[in-house]
């Protein structure tokens, strides 16, 4: 049995980290660090609820830390817990920036201690419904990868840390991390990229939208796109290939039972009505034939229960501290590349 602490209880914490932890044989939440308030308490009454970063640190049992604040604190927390000896998560993004991510790797190195990024999009079925389709070769030669994460809320949340200004904050730190995963696990790292991060929504203090796009050769391109002022979204996936294409409209669910706190317990979490399954088109002897993919029965377990493998020497950790890096050179060059109003090239320093 693996005992977790969990720092941080807003929505992260509360809907993404502790009931996939609680839901993970091997894996026992044992602490929550909530510095104000009584909800972990109320909600989790078995467990240990902590004020402190110290007071966690000095229980002893406590072998993995995961870390779901505010994205400004993930370094030094991250740093604090990897020098008290403990395994960490963190998640997305890794830090604020690129030389923060370095420092924390070489030190998780030196303490000889594990450390990895909460990439749990990865493991909604929808998306590895793609994987499973661009492997088996049926859309031929792809040429066109969207991905969009569109959302419509046109009023402001001053209060809420995500969309004040500040290092880590607004929609591009936020959902970028998911799609760069989603675009490098497709097809590995671009040539080159284009980025346009924007502010849409009058007097908001940081970026609530951008299109990121990633050039690859033989004419192939991934566009990761967002926006907070989308009443009409786009479609979730879009693939176009040689062959056919494929297209799903809606989220995979996971997010929203979550968010819900509604866990399915006799199916699949990501399960979902057949009339939202992607809508794959094929082009047979010239003629176009439709027909529904099913999402893949997979869900965020997954990713927690690859880590625990990981911890116990049993797996190989599915996000490596060179794939985290390779994700925050990417934010990092999509930054200049919108600063600066041009595409940049991407050199890859980490070959997979």
């Amino acid at each position: 049995m693996i005992d977790v602490g969990l720092i941080g209880f807003g929505l992260a914490g509360r809907s993404f980290h502790a009931p996939v932890i609680r839901a993970v044989p091997g894996l026992r939440l044992a602490a929550i660090l909530q510095r104000s308030g009584n909800e972990a308490a109320e909600k989790y009454s078995d467990v240990r609820v902590v004020r402190t970063t110290d007071e966690l640190l000095s229980i002893p049992e406590i072998r993995l830390v995961v870390i779901a604040t505010p994205n400004e604190s993930h370094y030094p927390l991250a740093h604090a817990c990897l020098a008290a000896g403990r395994d960490v998560l963190v998640d997305k993004p890794f830090t604020t920036t690129l030389d923060e991510a370095i420092e924390l790797v070489e030190f998780a190195r030196k303490q000889g201690r594990l450390l990895t990024v909460y990439q749990n999009r990865r493991y909604d079925g929808d998306f590895q419904a793609i994987v499973q389709l661009v492997a088996s070769g049926a859309l031929g030669r792809i040429v066109r990868f969207e991905s969009n994460y569109d959302r419509f809320r046109p009023q402001l949340r001053p209060g809420a840390w995500r969309e004040r200004s500040g290092p880590g904050t607004g929609i591009f730190f936020d959902l970028a991390p998911h799609l760069i995963d989603h675009a490098l696990l497709l097809f590995g790292m671009p040539e080159a990229l284009t980025a346009d991060i924007r502010i849409e929504r009058e007097g908001a203090g940081t970026d609530d939208a951008f299109d990121l796009a990633f050039h690859y050769p033989r004419g192939l391109r991934a566009d990761l796109r967002s926006s907070i002022l989308a009443a009409a979204t786009r479609p979730r996936f879009l693939l176009h290939g040689t062959q056919g294409a494929f297209v799903k409209q809606s989220f995979d669910p996971q997010e929203s039972n979550l968010r819900s706190g509604y866990i399915p317990m006799d199916t699949a979490w990501g399960a979902e009505p057949e009339e939202n399954w992607g809508l794959l088109t094929l082009s047979v002897n010239g003629t176009l034939t439709q027909r529904r993919i099913p999402s893949v029965n997979c869900d965020y377990r997954d990713f927690y229960t690859n880590l625990r493998d990981a911890i116990l020497g049993k797996a190989k950790l599915a996000v490596s501290t060179a794939w985290a890096l390779d994700v925050m050179r990417l934010l990092e060059l999509a930054r200049q590349s919108s600063n600066e109003r041009r595409t940049v090239s991407v050199l890859v320093t980490d070959p997979r």
